[in-house]
């Protein structure tokens, strides 16, 4: 069993993802060529933004989406110690300071409550992370944002798909970014990812930034990276985007079926072993990973595996306990709910082509194991 299967995407896919590749190769415009500029036109109309800007990954659209605010030294920016290392790599990367803001116990997304007690003079942004698929509770941050007159970026890398209160995930936000990692709900087959605004000088900015800052050819008013899109990551993500609707709608009943059936097999507890996700009445969630809550959850990974079934944990250190970070003096106890979340996920095989015979075989293992380490 593959835990995310692009295989059989591909099978499915392979007549238009071919063609659409062989008309990169025709046309040799390897780098921003016109696929670049097709596929920006339809997720911006996707996610009902205004602009979109294609780059080379989901970190570099975080990166740029950082340098168009002028985030530099001594700055501040508010994120989440629940997430991928990136998140608040390019924080730092940037000589700023990642201040991070502990979760909601049940999303795992940054707790809207904590966040205003976080602002200091020297705050940039907010930068809340869509994790494992459904987004934060943007109203709520989008609201303490502007009384202090703070940008929000969404780092919709796991969401897009997603929606809140009806927007889609990366049109919520006036500034968004998301990557098509290969393993993401809309990936490509390499590095890729895009930004997302509403603000027209922000766009132009994005476009500058991804061209090492250039504004013409050997003209640069400021210092940018090299983060453009390949054309044949763009080829396929058009293909892809075709039936990605339908990728969605199976995503969506593969992760109710897995919590149904977890739900049913642990029954009759009064404290059940398995903690499902919880998705708020408001949203909806891409899955870009099914993770759930298990007691002793490297035993219970052991066994899953003995008994063949793949799994991964997102994320077993939370990123004020990185090494990396070490600088900002954020002991153990400092993010009790991440920490204690950090011990406890596991995320099971989930893409669209699952099989209800494949999940079965998911929860028989799932079971098995959570009852071989609580005997």
């Amino acid at each position: 069993m593959r835990f995310v299967d692009l295989k059989t995407q591909y099978d499915r896919l392979e007549s238009p993802i071919n063609a659409r590749v062989q008309q990169v190769l025709d046309h040799g415009q390897y780098i921003l060529g016109p696929e670049v500029a097709e596929l920006e036109g339809a997720l911006a109309e996707y996610v009902g933004a205004s602009h979109c800007v294609a780059v080379s990954s989901g970190t570099d659209a975080l990166l740029i989406a950082l340098m168009a605010l002028g985030v530099g030294s001594e700055d501040e920016v508010i994120t989440t110690p629940f997430t991928f290392f990136s998140t608040a790599g390019m924080i730092a990367l940037l000589n700023a300071k990642p201040v991070f803001v502990d979760i909601d116990r049940r999303t795992y997304n940054i707790d809207p409550d904590l966040i205003e007690s976080a602002i200091t003079s020297r705050t940039k942004a907010l930068l809340p992370v869509s994790l494992y698929g459904q987004c934060a509770d943007y109203d709520a941050i989008k609201d303490i944002a502007a009384v202090h007159g703070i940008p929000v970026i969404e780092d919709g890398a796991q969401s897009f798909g997603a929606t809140y209160k009806g927007q889609r995930s990366c049109g919520v936000t006036a500034i968004a970014a998301t990557s098509f990692f290969p393993s993401k709900p809309l990936g490509c087959y390499g590095d890729g990812g895009a930004l997302f605004t509403t603000d027209d000088d922000l766009a132009e900015r994005f476009i500058e930034l991804r061209v090492h800052g250039q504004t013409g050819r050997y003209e640069h008013p400021r210092v940018g990276i090299n983060g453009r899109m390949d054309s044949l990551q763009a080829a396929v993500l058009l293909a892809k985007l075709e039936i990605f609707d339908e990728e969605v709608s199976a995503r969506a009943s593969l992760g109710a079926r897995y919590s149904n059936l977890i739900e049913t097999t642990f029954a009759g507890t009064d404290d059940p072993p398995v903690v499902t996700p919880h998705i708020e009445a408001h949203n909806t969630s891409v899955f870009a990973q099914y993770t759930i809550e298990v007691p002793h959850r490297d035993a219970v990974q052991a066994a899953m595996t003995e008994r063949g079934i793949p799994t991964a944990v997102h994320y077993p250190v939370p990123l004020h306990r990185q090494p990396a970070f070490s600088r900002l003096n954020q002991g153990q106890g400092a993010f009790p709910v991440a920490e204690e979340a950090a011990k406890r996920v596991i995320s099971l095989p989930m893409h669209p082509y699952l099989t209800e015979e494949q999940q079965h075989d998911v929860i028989h293992a799932l079971e098995g194991s959570v009852r071989e380490v609580l005997e």
